[in-house]
């Protein structure tokens, strides 16, 4: 039961990774019809807010209360901001190479951080698999990898942030389930960039085409990536799905060789391939069986 749960939680990660990894496409896409990035993101989040509270009514879903709540509310006004507002302002100061593998410093943190808060040692297999998976995301991202002081700390923070808003989702996810918590970190979100919007003025889309790649990204790099990663790192661990998450860049490359022409090196190659081992190694390795926490449990059986 536990392996399989476990394969069920790799699957619904490499869906995140998927829906993820096609956001870059899409948001070309959205840019080039005339949208620019907060109303870009303020349209990601509410459409998926909006899309995710009406799925809770549908299923009767409650939503999360005391603690639990403030602590998504944060994990969207906070996490995701801050870690979006590091990202696009490294951007500024160094390559969008060297600004993406700092980015994916993230699964080292995770790792790291989770075995000190559990008091466990990591075991070989483990410690190989991320640093595979981080020397593959560095030839995968590929390009020229320099960049200020002031960069560097935008693009580490960027990775910081977001290694804390995975660990508080692994404790929180499990006990109001992932839809929920979507929801609620999605609508936090929305509420954050809408008010950017508000002060700056909105640069929506200007067709059809750009209104349908906003969507996309709504529906698959934002409900798809952020349920599916949540119900995945419930039953993996936030260790494992963070580094499972390292097929995002992967899928990027693939997609944009597919419909941007854009050309695939040799370097990217072998990175890609190097990711693919090491998730193929993680996904094999299921660990010593353990007894599922009874939150674990409720969560296994609340999310499809």
């Amino acid at each position: 039961m536990e392996r399989w749960a476990r394969l069920v939680g790799l699957l619904c990660i490499a869906a995140s990774a998927a829906g993820f990894g096609a956001m870059p496409i899409l948001g070309k896409l959205a840019y080039a019809e005339g949208v620019d990035l907060p109303s870009l993101l303020f349209l990601r989040f509410a459409i998926a807010g909006a899309m995710m509270a009406a799925l809770m009514l549908w299923r009767g879903l409650h939503w999360p209360r005391g603690v639990h709540l403030w602590l998504l509310v944060a994990m969207g006004a906070l996490g995701y901001v801050g870690q979006a507002f590091c990202y696009f302002a490294a951007l500024q100061y160094a390559t969008a190479g060297l600004t993406a593998l700092l980015l994916y410093l993230y699964p080292v943190i995770v790792t790291v951080l989770s075995a000190i808060r559990a008091r466990q040692r990591l075991s070989p297999l483990r410690v190989v698999a991320v640093s595979a998976a981080l020397l593959g995301t560095a030839l995968a991202v590929g390009g020229s990898l320099s960049g200020s002081v002031l960069g560097i700390v935008l693009g580490v923070g960027a990775a910081l942030i977001y290694s804390v808003y995975i660990l508080v989702g692994e404790r929180v996810t499990p006990a109001v389930g992932a839809i929920p918590s979507a929801t609620v970190i999605m609508l936090a979100a929305a509420v954050v960039y809408g008010l950017v919007v508000a002060v700056r003025g909105p640069a929506f889309p200007v067709s059809a085409a750009g209104w349908a790649a906003v969507g996309g990204i709504a529906l698959l790099s934002t409900v798809v990536g952020i349920i599916c990663f949540l119900a995945g790192m419930a039953r993996v661990g936030a260790a494992d799905a963070a580094t499972l998450s390292t097929l995002e860049p992967v899928v990027t490359v693939v997609l944009a060789a597919i419909f941007l022409d854009e050309r695939v090196g040799v370097w990217q190659t072998i990175g890609g391939a190097i990711i693919l081992a090491a998730v193929i190694v993680l996904a094999r390795s299921a660990g010593r069986p353990r007894a599922a926490s009874p939150a674990a449990a409720a969560e296994s059986r609340a999310t499809p």
